[in-house]
C-alpha cells in the first residue's frame, strides 16, 4: 500500500545522506551549526500573533522543544505524532514492514517525513482556529499558519541534518537544549520577572533579593524547585547505569571474553518522548472537537482543559493536586505509565533491538555464551528471558519517573529532566566511539565501519 506514495516520496526534499564516514570534527561541526540555527529560529517571532495567545501546551513545552509565540512553536510535536501513528500501525501489523530489509526502512523513514509535514499543517490550522495562537487581526490568520507550517517543516529537516551529519538526533538534540535552557535561565537569570518590576526572573536571584531587601525568603517558591532538579538528576543518572550483563566469549579467539550490557533502561528516553506527544494531541483534538460544536473530548477554557478525558489526561500541576484532585492524578498516572510500556515494546520490536535481531546480530559477529552451544537459536531463547522483562520494567520506571517528578515542579519539567539527562548520556557515549574511532583507524576496521 505505502509503495504507491514513491511518487510523492520523491517529491520532497531530502537531506543527503554521505557517502563517506563523517569524521569526527566534522559531525561536531554539523551538530553545533543546526543547535545555533534551532536558538535562533526560538527567538524569530510570529508575525500577526496576538497578546492573548495562550500557551495550550505550556505543561509539555520541555517534550515537544519548540519556543512559543516563535516561528518553531511547534517543535518536535509533528515528528513525534507521525512516529506514534506508524509505530501503532506497524506494530499492530495493519502495514507490514520488515524495518530489516534497507527498502522497508526507506519507505518507513519517507512515509513518517511524509506524515510529519501533515501534522505540521494540521497541528499550526488547529492552534490558529482554535484561539490557541490567535491573530491579530482576521486577515492574518492564514499568515500566521504559514509561519507555523514553514517553522515545523524546517525543525524536519534540521532533524534530519543531525541524523545523517552530526551526533544522535535533531529530536534529541532539541530537547537537552530546550531543558537546559529553561534550567540555566529559571535559575540564574537576574532581569526582572514579567509583571513583577524589579525582582529578578531566576529562582536564586530572586531568594538573594528577598534576603537582602529585608522580606522573609519563600524556600518553596525559590529554592525547592532548584533541590529537586539536582536530586531528579542524580536518580536518573542512576537508572541509566543500571544494566544486566550477559556474559559472551569470541568464538574465534581462545580466551577471547567480555560482555554484552543491556540497560534497564533499554528503550530509552522514547517510550515517554511517544507518551507526552500523545498526550498532547488528546488536548489538540479537544479544542478542535469543541471549536467545531462537539466537546465531546473535554472543554477547553483560557488553554486549559476543566473537564472530560482531556482533563483527566492533563499533566498534574505539582504536589498540590494530590489534594486538591486525586482522582485526577491517578487516572493521568495510570495512562501514562500504561503508555510509556506500550511504546517501550512497540520501540524496541521497530528499532532492531529485540531478542531476534539481537541474538542474530551477536551470532554472526562469532560470538557465543560460555557453557551455551554457539546457535542462533539459543542465542534467542536466553535473549527472550532478559529483553521482554527488562522492557516492561523499563517502561514502568521511566513512566513512574517522569509522573512523579513532574510533580516536584522542578525547573525544566521532571519529564524534561529525564529525557536531557538520557540524550546527553547516549550523546557522550556516542562521541566517545567516534573520537576513539578517529584515534585508532584499526578499531573503525575491526567494528566494520
Amino acid at each position: 500500500m505505502l509503495e504507491k506514495l514513491q511518487p510523492i516520496f520523491s517529491l520532497i526534499p531530502q537531506v543527503r545522506s554521505p557517502t563517506y564516514r563523517v569524521p569526527f570534527k566534522e559531525k561536531l561541526k554539523w551538530t553545533g551549526i543546526i543547535l545555533i540555527l534551532y536558538f535562533f529560529l526560538g527567538v524569530v517571532p510570529l508575525f500577526g500573533l496576538s497578546p492573548t495567545s495562550v500557551d495550550q501546551f505550556a505543561q509539555l513545552r520541555a517534550v515537544l522543544a519548540g519556543s512559543f509565540g516563535s516561528i518553531i512553536t511547534l517543535g518536535i510535536g509533528p515528528i513525534v505524532s507521525a512516529s506514534i501513528i506508524l509505530q501503532l500501525l506497524v506494530g499492530g501489523k495493519i502495514i507490514k514492514l520488515d524495518l530489516s530489509r534497507a527498502e522497508d526502512k526507506a519507505t518507513f523513514q519517507g512515509t513518517q517525513k511524509l506524515l510529519a509535514i501533515i501534522f505540521t499543517v494540521f497541528e499550526g490550522t488547529v492552534l490558529v482556529f482554535t484561539g490557541a495562537l490567535s491573530p491579530s487581526a482576521p486577515q492574518l490568520a492564514w499568515i500566521l499558519i504559514l509561519q507555523i507550517t514553514i517553522g515545523g517543516i524546517l525543525i524536519i529537516f534540521l532533524d534530519e541534518v543531525v541524523s545523517k551529519w552530526g551526533f544522535g538526533s535533531g529530536v534529541g538534540l532539541f530537547i537537552a537544549a530546550g531543558v537546559a535552557q529553561t534550567i540555566i535561565v529559571g535559575s540564574f537569570n537576574p532581569l526582572p520577572a514579567p509583571g513583577s518590576p524589579g525582582i529578578p526572573a531566576g529562582n536564586i536571584p530572586a531568594f538573594i533579593y528577598q534576603l537582602v531587601s529585608g522580606q522573609p525568603p519563600d524556600f518553596w517558591l525559590y529554592i525547592f524547585p532548584i533541590i529537586m532538579t539536582v536530586v531528579i538528576f542524580l536518580i536518573v543518572v542512576f537508572a541509566e547505569s543500571m544494566r544486566v550483563e550477559i556474559p559472551l566469549s569470541y568464538g574465534g579467539v581462545k580466551g577471547a571474553r567480555g560482555k554484552y550490557p543491556l540497560k534497564f533502561i533499554y528503550a530509552s528516553n522514547m517510550p515517554v518522548i511517544l507518551t507526552s506527544a500523545l498526550l498532547l494531541n488528546v488536548q489538540l483534538f479537544a479544542a478542535m472537537f469543541q471549536k467545531l460544536g462537539f466537546p465531546i473530548l473535554g472543554t477547553i477554557s483560557n488553554g486549559k482543559a476543566i473537564n472530560g478525558i482531556a482533563f483527566l489526561l492533563t499533566p498534574p500541576n505539582g504536589v498540590s493536586t494530590l489534594l486538591t484532585n486525586p482522582l485526577q492524578v491517578l487516572f493521568y498516572g495510570v495512562v501514562f505509565v500504561g503508555s510509556c510500556v506500550l511504546f517501550a515494546w512497540l520501540w524496541v520490536e521497530l528499532s532492531g533491538i529485540g531478542p531476534k535481531q539481537v541474538s542474530k546480530q551477536l551470532y554472526e559477529m562469532g560470538m557465543q555464551i560460555p557453557g551455551f552451544r554457539s546457535n542462533r537459536g539459543q542465542f534467542e531463547r536466553i535473549l527472550k528471558k532478559y529483553i521482554p522483562a527488562i522492557t516492561i520494567m523499563g517502561g514502568i520506571a521511566v513512566g513512574l519517573l517522569a509522573f512523579g517528578a513532574d510533580l516536584t515542579r522542578a525547573l525544566g519539567g521532571g519529564t524534561g529532566i529525564l529525557l536531557t539527562v538520557g540524550i546527553v548520556y547516549r550523546l557522550y557515549e556516542e562521541i566517545a566511539q567516534e573520537q576513539m574511532m578517529d584515534m585508532h583507524p584499526m578499531l573503525r576496521r575491526f567494528l566494520g565501519d
